[in-house]
């Protein structure tokens, strides 16, 4: 017969084998063991200060779950799926190690209450994580930024050349959105950081509690308000698969580009050995699997998010069984997310890009056809009007197998008597570039801001 359950005083049967394997936890969820034994020292603490235990009680608690916390730490502990989570698994070892004792640990607590905050204690500790990783992923794309702050890239719309940007400033654009992400983590923290210890079952317990108490030991700001809500609530998990994924949506994004930029037909970069692989047929293939790979795992995280949100859409209060499923996708993200985040940094810090080749495409793909049109505009001509002026100039220029900067002056006055010579000036790449005056372009003043305003804030935020 099986072991009699800790919960099992109204059973007269075992749970059936294929239920026990069924209903297990404990193969993942052992991983909040650090948790479980930190919030259950702090629980032992405040039940002394409260009168349930004596201070000597509490201290033999909180010395055993020290030395089952060594025990999985050596590999020495002996996880048992009948035990079912790694709740029951930590409490039947400290009873082994102290004996009755451990049974008073779950005074005033139900594993409701407590595995909401192991799992909001480790949600937290990984965000923390995350943020570490972004804020270096940051520093990286800005000292690559200022590096190319003279290296110039066609700017796309539709994938399509559309305007001379600097590389520094596309970079930068980057730093933008994985700041959003840093800025999503810190303030999903806010909500993840709740007490909901002292919740109990779903309604609260007759015990005289101290949430706030055990808040205080942990270095958690807020405690819960209600009670059915403390032990249901899955949204701080939500919130974090979420950023996850747009962290990796990110990440994605940058994957694609270095991936076409990498193929010989762009050649806008090369790829550090470290980070690419190699073909079992084709000698002189470098693929970017690194990248390949990170792009494909975006979409892992992204089913973690929706895994996570058909589990919770349609559960009544308070605590069901089906939240045992709310770890492994967070599980699996945080993985994915933390790996991802650590291997772009690398990989881009060994980038090695080639600006010969990204200005070549600018020159030849009448990338500063804007500047001939805002050119006739500031003297003048109606903008439409100036609009079709430089298209008739382009299919000309496009005509002759030259760039529009290639035209005489005699070309340019079959289409508008407002070209003067100064339109040589504005048509130079360059200075395209330069004369993008406007907050936020990728005009020199502005491309230096953006860093200078970045290296603040990553100051700030450390």
């Amino acid at each position: 017969m099986a072991e009699k359950k800790m919960w099992g005083g109204r059973f007269a049967e075992g749970t059936a084998a294929s239920m026990e394997a069924y209903s297990e936890s404990v193969s993942y969820d052992w991983q909040l063991y650090a948790e479980d034994i930190r919030g259950s020292q702090a629980h032992a603490r405040v039940l002394a200060k409260q009168g349930f235990l004596t201070e000597d009680e509490a201290a033999q608690i909180c010395e055993g779950l020290d030395k089952v916390k060594a025990e999985i730490e050596a590999g020495d502990f002996e996880w048992k799926t009948e035990m079912e989570d790694v709740h029951m698994n930590v409490e039947s070892r400290l009873t082994d190690i102290i004996g009755p004792l451990g049974g008073k640990l779950h005074t005033a607590r139900s594993r409701n209450d407590q595995v909401a905050l192991d799992f909001r204690l480790h949600v937290a500790a990984r965000l923390a994580s995350w943020k570490e990783y972004l804020a270096s992923l940051i520093e990286v794309y800005v000292a690559r930024a200022e590096e190319h702050k003279e290296t110039l890239l066609p700017g796309c719309t539709h994938f399509q050349p559309a305007q001379p940007v600097s590389l520094a400033h596309h970079l930068l654009a980057y730093c933008q959105m994985f700041k959003r992400d840093l800025e999503r983590v810190e303030d999903a923290l806010k909500r993840v950081r709740v007490m909901p210890l002292g919740a109990a079952a779903l309604a609260g317990t007759t015990h005289p509690v101290n949430p706030q108490a055990v808040a205080d030991d942990l270095g958690v700001e807020n405690i819960f308000a209600n009670s059915m809500d403390a032990v249901s609530d899955r949204d701080f998990a939500l919130e974090a698969v979420f950023t996850g994924s747009l962290i990796m949506t990110h990440l994605s994004r940058m994957c694609e580009e270095v991936i076409i930029w990498a193929n010989p037909n762009f050649g806008y970069v090369k790829l550090p050995d470290q980070y690419a692989t190699g073909s079992s047929i084709m000698p002189q293939k470098k693929n970017p699997d690194a990248c390949e790979l990170m792009r494909g795992k975006t979409g892992r995280v992204v089913g973690s998010l929706m895994s996570l949100l058909v589990v919770l859409k349609g559960l009544p209060m308070t605590y069901n069984r089906d939240l045992q499923e709310d770890k492994e996708p967070f599980f699996d993200a945080d993985k994915t997310v933390t790996a991802s985040l650590g291997i772009m940094k690398g990989m881009l810090e060994q980038l090695v890009f080639v600006p010969e080749k990204m200005l070549a495409t600018v020159e030849r793909g009448f990338l500063n056809a804007t500047e001939l049109a805002d050119y006739l505009a500031a003297k003048g001509v109606p903008f439409r009007e100036a609009h079709h002026i430089t298209g008739a100039a382009v299919a000309f220029a496009e005509g002759k197998g030259v760039g529009l900067e290639n035209l005489s002056l005699e070309d340019f006055k079959q289409f508008s008597a407002d070209i003067e010579e100064d339109v040589f000036g504005v048509l130079d790449y360059r200075a395209c570039v330069e004369r993008r005056t406007s907050p936020g372009g990728t005009g020199p003043a502005s491309v230096n801001k953006q860093i200078g305003d970045l290296k603040v804030w990553l100051e700030a935020i450390k």
